[in-house]
């Protein structure tokens, strides 16, 4: 266990220095610069190019920081393989069309009236007018909505399935329920048995 704590001691600042130092695919510029607007000097960067012989404390630490990343690489490949395998998993393509109609989900809508909590989860549909990449698509909203972005990620997008009247005939056609109706007649009150005072309000029952 010791040696251990040790190990990962030594093993840490080293792989610290050498993510800082790595150049990153996307960017092609390493951590420190995009971070900080520098890049941390090393020891090799001190030393002479015309020098014959070098001292071993600079072979050994050259040494350490060669091995460090050859584990920094396959980290960093291990956890984008990981994430990639968790996004397949996870993640379904998704083909929109101009003029298909869509459901736009309402958790970032803040302008709908009424009880959020009985608010529906999607709102439409609508028909999508353009296609900004794989990700982005731009809708024709209402009126009531006008106020918003008409641009949405694919991710609060859901497509429209409208009813079908062969397998669901009674989908648009339910009954209308009417609630009880009390009659209109007054009534009379024929005997007061107890009174009860509420606020400033005198209540007869």
């Amino acid at each position: 266990m010791i040696q251990t704590l040790e190990y990962m001691c030594t093993l840490l600042p080293a792989l610290e220095l050498v993510y800082k130092t790595s150049i990153h695919a996307s960017t092609k510029q390493t951590f420190a610069i995009l971070e900080k607007g520098w890049n941390p000097k090393l020891p090799q960067d001190s030393l002479r190019k015309d020098l014959v012989e070098i001292h071993p404390t600079a072979a050994s630490f050259k040494g350490m920081l060669d091995k460090n990343r050859k584990h920094a690489i396959r980290f960093i490949k291990d956890s984008f393989a990981y994430a990639k395998d968790r996004w397949d998993k996870s993640h379904a393509t998704r083909d929109f069309k101009v003029g298909d109609l869509v459901l736009v989900s309402t958790t970032n809508f803040n302008n709908i009236k009424g009880c959020k909590i009985l608010k529906d989860s999607f709102a439409g549909p609508f028909v999508i007018k353009a296609l900004h990449g794989e990700n982005v698509v731009e809708l024709e909203l209402s009126e009531e909505l006008s106020n918003k972005h008409p641009t949405f990620p694919v991710s609060l997008i859901r497509p429209y399935k409208s009813s079908h009247a062969e397998k669901c005939p009674l989908r648009n056609k339910a009954p209308q329920f009417i609630p009880p109706i009390e009659s209109s007649g007054t009534k009379k009150i024929s005997k007061v048995l107890k009174e009860r005072k509420l606020r400033t309000n005198k209540v007869r029952e």
